[in-house]
C-alpha cells in the first residue's frame, strides 16, 4: 500500500478544489433554504420542519449504503468513482437550482415538491462527497499529513462557503446557482488530475467486490475507536447544527440587524475558520488532534455563552461573535475527519472500506441537520416564536434556542471526547499498547 510523502501544494489544491462547491451548496440548502421558504413562501414552521427532518432523515439514512456502494466503485478502478461522481454532480446542479424556483407556491403542491427534490438533491451531493472523502483518507500519512489532506478539502469549502454567503445579497440567486455550477465544473476537472490513491484493493484479486459488499457496511461498528469517535463527533455536530439552522431568524428578529449586515455576519465567521486553519494545524503537531478539537470546543461555549447577552443593535458585537465562533469552527472542520482517517488506519482498514467509514460519518452529520431543524424549529413555534416576532417571550424562546441549547450540548461533547478519546488514549500510551 502506497503513501504519500510531502503533501504539496498543487496536489492540495487538486484534490481539495471540489470541497468548495460541495460547501457553497451546503450553505444555501441548510441555513438559506429553509429561512427563504418560510419568508417568502409563508410555509409555517411546523410545516417546515417536518419537511426538513423528512428529507435529511431519508439521506442519512441512504448514506451508508451509499458508502458502501462507494467501496464497490473503489474495487472497481478509479474512472468508476469519477464517473459515479459526474452523473451525480449535475444531479445536484439541476435539483439546487430547481429548489430555489419552485414551480408553484400553492401549500400542499410546494411541499410535496420541496420534499422530493430535497431528497434527489440531497443523495446526489451524498454520492459526490462520500467518494470525495474517501477519495482523501485513502492516501494515508501521520496526523499531520491527514490532518493537512482534511485542511485542504475543508478550507477550499470555507472559500466557497464564503462566497455562498456573499452571492445571494450581494448578486441575487440566480447568479448564486451560476457561480455553483461553474465551481462544480472546476472543481470535478481538478479531482480528476488529483493524486491518486493507490492501496485500494481491485474487484479481482484476494478482495472480491461480493464479498466486501456482504459485509463491510456494519465493519466500522466492530471498531471500538469508531464507537467513541462518532459519539463525540454527533454530540458536537448537533450542538453546531441548531444554531446554523437558526441563525438568520436571530439576526433579523433578535439582533433585528438589517439584511445588508448578514453577509458581514456569515462572511466574518467562515472567514475566521478559514482564516484559523493554519493556527490549528500547528496546535495538531504540538498537542494532537484531539486536544486541539477539544481547545475548539471549549472555545465555542465560551463564546455563545457571550451570545445570550446580546440584543437589539447588538451587530458589532455579533460579528465578533461571529468571528470568534468561526475560530473554533476551524476544528470542527479540519479535526475530526483526520482523526477518523486515522480510526481507519489503526484498524486495518484503510484502502478497504473507507466508504463505509464515510457513509455512517455523514449519516450522523446529517441526522444531527435533521434533529435540529425538525426539533428546534417546531419547538420555537410552540413556544410563540414566529419568523418576525418582537415580543420579549418569543425573543426570549430563541435566545435559548439558539445560544443556551448548543452550550449544553457543547459542554457533553467535551466530556465525551475528553473521557472517550483522549483518557484512554492517555492510558494506551503509559501502557505502551495502540488504543
Amino acid at each position: 500500500m502506497t503513501t504519500l510523502g510531502a503533501f504539496t501544494t498543487q496536489q492540495g489544491l487538486r484534490y481539495g478544489l471540489l470541497g468548495l462547491p460541495l460547501a457553497f451548496v451546503a450553505l444555501p440548502l441548510y441555513v438559506i433554504l429553509p429561512n427563504h421558504y418560510a419568508r417568502e413562501f409563508g410555509m409555517p414552521l411546523a410545516t417546515l420542519g417536518a419537511v426538513l427532518l423528512g428529507a435529511r432523515l431519508f439521506d442519512a439514512f441512504i448514506d451508508p449504503l451509499i458508502g458502501r456502494w462507494s467501496d464497490q466503485l473503489y474495487a472497481r478502478s478509479i474512472r468508476s468513482v469519477l464517473v459515479a461522481g459526474a452523473v451525480a454532480a449535475l444531479i445536484l446542479a439541476l435539483g439546487f437550482a430547481l429548489l430555489f424556483f419552485p414551480p408553484t407556491h400553492e401549500p400542499r403542491a410546494l411541499v410535496l415538491y420541496a420534499t422530493t427534490l430535497l431528497v434527489v438533491t440531497y443523495a446526489a451531493y451524498s454520492v459526490v462527497s462520500v467518494t470525495h472523502q474517501s477519495w482523501g483518507a485513502m492516501l494515508g500519512g501521520d496526523e499531520a499529513q491527514r490532518s493537512l489532506i482534511v485542511a485542504w478539502r475543508e478550507g477550499l469549502g470555507l472559500v466557497g462557503v464564503l462566497l455562498a454567503s456573499i452571492a445571494p445579497v450581494a448578486l441575487g440567486l440566480p447568479s448564486m446557482i451560476a457561480i455553483f455550477w461553474i465551481a462544480l465544473v472546476i472543481g470535478w476537472i481538478a479531482w480528476r488530475s488529483a493524486v491518486r490513491p493507490t492501496g485500494h484493493h481491485s474487484a479481482t484479486a484476494h478482495s472480491p467486490a461480493k464479498h466486501m459488499d456482504r459485509h463491510n457496511i456494519w465493519l466500522p461498528f466492530s471498531r471500538s475507536a469508531f464507537r467513541r469517535l462518532i459519539a463525540v463527533f454527533m454530540l458536537n455536530g448537533i450542538a453546531s447544527a441548531v444554531p446554523a439552522t437558526l441563525v438568520l431568524f436571530f439576526v433579523q428578529d433578535r439582533l433585528q440587524a438589517s439584511r445588508e449586515m448578514e453577509p458581514v455576519f456569515l462572511g466574518s465567521y467562515f472567514l475566521c475558520a478559514a482564516l484559523s486553519i493554519p493556527l490549528w494545524l500547528q496546535s495538531v503537531k504540538r498537542i494532537g488532534l484531539a486536544r486541539s478539537w477539544l481547545t475548539g470546543m471549549v472555545l465555542a461555549t465560551v463564546v455563545f455563552i457571550w451570545a445570550t447577552q446580546l440584543g437589539t443593535g447588538d451587530t458589532a458585537a455579533f460579528v465578533m461573535v461571529c468571528a470568534l465562533s468561526g475560530v473554533a469552527l476551524g476544528t470542527d472542520l479540519a479535526l475530526p475527519g483526520a482523526l477518523l482517517a486515522g480510526v481507519i488506519a489503526n484498524g486495518g482498514d484503510r484502502g478497504r472500506t473507507e466508504g463505509a467509514y464515510f457513509g455512517w460519518w455523514n449519516f450522523a452529520t446529517k441526522l444531527n441537520l435533521a434533529l435540529a431543524a425538525g426539533l428546534a424549529l417546531p419547538l420555537l413555534g410552540l413556544f410563540g416564536y414566529a419568523p418576525g416576532a418582537r415580543d420579549e417571550a418569543a425573543l426570549q424562546a430563541l435566545t435559548v434556542a439558539y445560544c443556551v441549547l448548543p452550550c449544553l450540548l457543547k459542554l457533553a461533547a467535551s466530556a465525551a471526547l475528553y473521557f472517550l478519546i483522549i483518557r484512554p488514549a492517555n492510558a494506551h500510551a503509559l501502557a505502551g499498547t495502540t488504543p
